[in-house]
């Protein structure tokens, strides 16, 4: 089903709900105005309405959630299947070449080089749905220890940088000084490495992202990436780290993801004792994302 056949779905369920609702509506207070002496089955029919009228509410509710859900495994499925075989499908297009012909030495290593990016790029698409099953089980444990918040910081940003070929002036650091933090390693390092790629993935042709961290007090350190990107709309700011969403918009269809990104970051934030989220003046206007972890004692 496309998204105008969900739009009218999801259309036609309401109408039929409110349609029920209102009928039943006319037929109470038709029945009131003929047995308005009967002040015991008053009572039983004002039951009857309102838990008739309450199971279509609810049902309405239900079948519209469950639309919207449909939508966006859909959505995910596909994101997931290009970002999986647009790299393969690269990889075997560079295999196949140096197969059936001879290849110059320096060109052959430019294909070793894009064919590592390309696994690279598939191996993180792969960690990505296999963190966000981990993210959403009550029997994966943290494996906590003592982390240097400005190292993994650093090497997320020179990860980022080198993967998207941005300019040292596109992509800044401003630390706050050496400050350490109490968690997982991989989920902190994953959360900050999305963030930043993120930032970096909906920024304009010429990338402007700064990374900066600040001691909120003794307990709480944040991270913050800023961009001059599209911006986000004030009624999307709590959405976005919702799993599978992406904001609705020309941007969205241009930049490939799975729509997981955010999602891992709350989660990581939630595990961790902190919290993750979003700001913006609205479209046009760039945005921010934070992520709050606990300092180690």
């Amino acid at each position: 089903m496309d998204a105008s056949g969900r739009r009218k779905s999801i259309a036609g369920i309401i109408a039929l709900g409110v349609g029920l609702i209102s009928i039943l509506i006319v037929l109470y207070i038709g029945w009131i105005l003929l047995n308005w002496r009967t002040g015991i089955l008053l009572f039983l029919g004002v039951l009857l309405v309102l838990m008739i009228s309450s199971g279509i509410l609810l049902n309405t509710i239900f079948l519209v959630r469950e639309i919207r859900r449909n939508e966006q495994h859909d959505a995910f499925i596909n994101a997931v299947t290009h970002e999986l075989k647009t790299p393969v499908a690269s990889i075997r297009l560079y295999l196949e070449t140096l197969q059936t012909r001879p290849v110059e030495e320096a060109k052959r290593k430019e294909f070793y080089k894009i064919m590592l990016e390309d696994s690279d790029r598939l191996l993180n698409t792969i960690e990505q749905v296999l963190r966000t099953g981990r993210a959403g089980s009550s029997s994966h444990r943290l494996n906590p220890s003592r982390i240097d918040l400005d190292e993994v910081v650093r090497s997320s940003v020179e990860r980022v940088r080198n993967l998207h070929r941005v300019p040292v002036d596109g992509l800044r650091y401003v630390p706050c000084g050496p400050v350490t933090v109490w968690g997982d390693l991989d989920e902190v390092r994953a959360a900050i490495t999305n963030l930043i790629d993120n930032a970096v993935k909906y920024s304009s042709a010429q990338v402007n992202v700064t990374v900066e961290t600040e001691k909120l007090n003794e307990r709480f350190v944040v991270m913050r990436v800023k961009d001059q990107g599209p911006g986000i709309p004030k009624s999307e700011l709590k959405r976005v780290f919702r799993r599978f969403y992406r904001v609705p918009g020309p941007l969205a269809s241009r930049v490939k993801g799975t729509g997981l990104g955010l999602y891992i970051v709350r989660s990581v934030a939630k595990r961790h004792g902190g919290r993750a989220w979003a700001e913006s003046e609205g479209p046009g206007h760039g945005s921010t994302f934070a992520l709050q972890l606990p300092i180690a004692k």
